[in-house]
């Protein structure tokens, strides 16, 4: 049987790993626009390369593990972990990509003649665009407390250690699995019996 000791301290890390990323993208979007400001396309296409890039992260994790077919590790856990912090994730990447349309109609009519309609259709361009960015960073943060609360929760005691566990007392949040136990050994009995006979 594979020695599987540290399988669940590197889940764990890269747990924290990916959630440090979306942390580190929220502060990057947090810096690129204030109340009165909004970034730039340049910046907004950087962060919508890097966002698609942690979501396709996320599948590409639980691909991974959902494919593995290794019998003493059970990826439960993990999967979970990377299931649940797609739903926000997913959140801030429709949110940003709201943002981003904001932005390419405030870049083509920039230079555009004024008049009140297109006064009128940039502020609201510009507050639809503010309010998709306060939700896109809202997400990120769901999605970064997501995978560390996930991370926190799976056991990492090695294989050896759980190995003396009752099966009532090995944890649920365990990437390893149980030992297969043997069948209990049964009275043994012969493939035929004959029937006693009476009269005799």
């Amino acid at each position: 049987m594979t020695d599987h000791t540290g399988r669940a301290g590197l889940e764990k890390d890269e747990l924290y790993a990916l959630a440090r990323e979306f942390e580190m993208l929220r502060s990057d979007i947090v810096r690129s626009y204030t109340q009165t400001s909004l970034p730039d396309l340049a910046a907004a296409s950087r962060h919508l390369r890097a966002l698609t890039g942690l979501v396709k992260d996320l599948s590409d994790e639980v691909l991974l593990r959902a494919t593995d077919s290794d019998p003493g590790l059970d990826f439960g856990p993990v999967i979970a972990a990377y299931t649940d912090a797609s739903a926000p994730a997913g959140r801030a990447m429709n949110n940003y990509t709201e943002a981003f349309e904001q932005l390419g109609f405030l870049r083509r009519y920039a230079e555009a003649p004024a008049s009140a309609n297109l006064r009128e259709a940039h502020q609201d361009a510009f507050d639809v665009a503010q309010d998709r960015l306060d939700l896109t960073i809202d997400s990120l943060q769901e999605t970064f407390v997501t995978l560390r609360r996930s991370a926190d929760r799976i056991d990492g005691a090695p294989p050896r250690v759980l190995a003396a566990l009752s099966r009532s007392a090995w944890p649920t949040n365990s990437i390893y699995r149980l030992p297969v136990e043997p069948p209990a050994p049964g009275p043994v009995r012969l493939a035929y019996t004959p029937t006693p006979r009476h009269g005799r």
